[in-house]
Order: structure tokens, then sequence, then C-alpha cells
């Protein structure tokens, strides 16, 4: 229990890191931009859950996104390593990936949405 634990936080602080190395250093240097090439999740959740970029602070949404991404990536990991054959492992992994996301994403959604940073539809 306790290594599986350990093998999370440091999937956990790993996969952040290199979020935010390649993903939201990216996106803040294009921030400046008039055409803005958000992240995909970022353009997922402008699509799915209408926000207005002009009431979110986009720094903080990137920040959010890395880390909700890091813990979906990190539980996911930790999921799948529960079992020992490789074939089980990865048809586990491809079948949960896309649950996770879709959950971890609509509680951001949730969170903008009482928060009141969504365009009126």
């Amino acid at each position: 229990m306790l290594e599986e634990l350990i093998m999370f936080i440091l999937c956990y602080l790993l996969v952040l890191v290199l979020y935010e190395i390649f993903i939201v250093s990216r996106a803040k240097k294009n921030a400046d931009k008039k055409d803005k090439k958000y992240p995909i999740e970022v353009g997922y959740l402008i699509g799915k859950y209408h926000l207005d970029m002009e009431k979110v602070n986009y720094n903080q949404l990137l920040q959010i996104v890395a880390l909700v991404s890091s813990f979906d990536i990190s539980l996911i990991v930790s999921a799948v390593m529960i079992f020992d054959e490789y074939m089980i492992q990865l048809i586990a992994s491809i079948a949960i990936v896309v649950p996770v996301i879709l959950v971890s994403f609509h509680f951001i959604g949730l969170f903008y949405k009482k928060k009141g940073m969504i365009k009126d539809v």
C-alpha cells in the first residue's frame, strides 16, 4: 500500500513538472498573441462549458488544468499497475482514460459555472 502511494505521488510530481514545462509555459507565452492557440484541454473546456475567457484568469485556468491532468494521469497509472499482465494493463488503461478525463474536466466546468465565468448561451 505504501509503495503504491509513493508511486502515485512520484508519478504526479513528474507529470506535473513536465506539464508545467511543456504545456503551461508555452501557453503563457502564447497568451499575449492576438490569435491565441489554447492547449487542447482549455479548448475543450471553452467549447463544452462555454467559458468566458474575458472573465477567467487564464493563468489560474492553466494551473488548474495542469493539476487535474497530472492527477488523472497518475490515477490511471496507479490503477492499471494493480494488474501484473501487460495486456490487461493496456486494456484497463484504454478503458478508463476517457471516463476519468471527462469526469475530472466536468468538475472543472462545474467550478467555473458556479463562479459565474461562463457565457450566457
